[in-house]
């Protein structure tokens, strides 16, 4: 069986048998954590390895773990700071802070590979203007060239404990105020623009081998009339060929808000799906994810399956052996930030 084109998410910390069930539909190929599915790293290892015992090759597991707000497991794992405080290091000491950026992308894709979980959608790639206060401290920093060299050494630091980095939100949602949870931004910029400036830490990001990419719920009226997620000018003529992205694209989560504009959840779906996402997240909606699932009928894409099979964890920790005076170096090291 290969890697559907949906993830979708779970109700609570353990598996129902309906949730069972739905994840060996081939058209399911992922699973979202959220906070609600965490108790503690035993029980998370636990389901984890439940979930990717159901099919072959297992299923990919998510979690947005960014560190500061966006932190989905806390009880027992390190507390991360917001990627904004590796960015005031940046502008006092630029060495330390990449040092330490470095050591922060270790440090959460250790302890996520630890209790099983293949990656997080991390790092975010948006600017930190003050302008949106759904990124707010989740950016690095204002300046596109700082943003582009802290994310580089956080995936360094991914990469070496065997998580895959997803940059997000390309083309860039921190220039844009309404939030794309609850409205629809609308960025009034010309491409020439974003070139110079959202756009810049994807361009190097994905020239230093960035594996995945997840879209804005953003609409660049001067590009495109469709939110970026659901656009094939902006993922296939701009990212695919302009940029010679050759990663995963994951969709942002079709519930939100941003999306409604393109219809419901199938049409969504069918619209990210042509635009040139390789899987698209339904989140917090069991009944769309389940129309979405009787009605999208049959769906095979070789090139997407390629892609989104390099996405599983390489690597394995042993949670005990991890949180060892390295770990406990590195902690105490971030816990300065702040």
């Amino acid at each position: 069986m290969s890697l559907g084109p949906l993830m979708i998410d779970l109700e609570t910390q353990t598996l129902s048998q309906a949730e069972r069930e739905l994840l060996q539909h081939p058209l399911v190929g992922g699973v979202i954590l959220f906070h609600r599915n965490y108790e503690s790293p035993a029980q998370m290892s636990a389901l984890t390895t439940e979930i990717h015992a159901l099919r072959q090759p297992p299923l990919l597991i998510a979690v947005d773990h960014e560190g500061g707000r966006v932190q989905r497991f806390r009880e027992g794992f390190v507390h991360l700071p917001p990627c904004a405080q590796l960015g005031a290091l940046y502008d006092r000491n630029d060495r330390q802070a990449l040092i330490l950026a470095e050591k922060m992308g270790w440090l959460m894709a250790a302890e996520l590979r630890a209790v099983g979980v293949d990656f997080s959608f991390a790092p975010v790639l948006d600017l930190g203007r003050g302008i949106s206060s759904v990124i707010g401290d989740r950016a690095f920093h204002v300046q596109p060239e700082v943003v582009a060299e802290l994310a580089h050494a956080m995936m360094i630091g991914m990469r070496e404990a065997g998580m895959a980095a997803v940059g997000k939100h390309f083309p860039g949602h921190g220039s844009v105020a309404p939030d794309s949870h609850i409205a629809v931004p609308v960025d009034e910029r010309s491409l020439v623009d974003l070139q110079f400036e959202d756009l810049l830490p994807f361009e190097r990001m994905i020239h230093y081998g960035l594996a995945a990419i997840m879209p804005a719920h953003v609409i660049y009226p001067e590009v495109d009339t469709q939110p970026a997620g659901f656009s094939a000018r902006w993922l296939q003529d701009i990212l695919r060929k302009t940029y010679e992205f050759e990663g995963v694209i994951f969709s942002d989560d079709i519930s939100m808000a941003g999306a409604a504009v393109v219809g419901d959840a199938l049409a969504r779906t069918q619209q990210a799906l042509q635009a040139g996402c390789d899987m698209v997240l339904i989140c917090n909606d069991r009944d769309a994810a389940i129309q979405v699932i009787d009605n999208l009928g049959e769906y095979n894409s070789p090139p997407s399956q390629a892609r989104l099979i390099r996405l599983h964890g390489r690597t394995s920790f042993n949670w005990e052996n991890l949180h060892n005076d390295q770990l406990s170096v590195i902690s105490y090291q971030l816990s300065m930030l702040s």
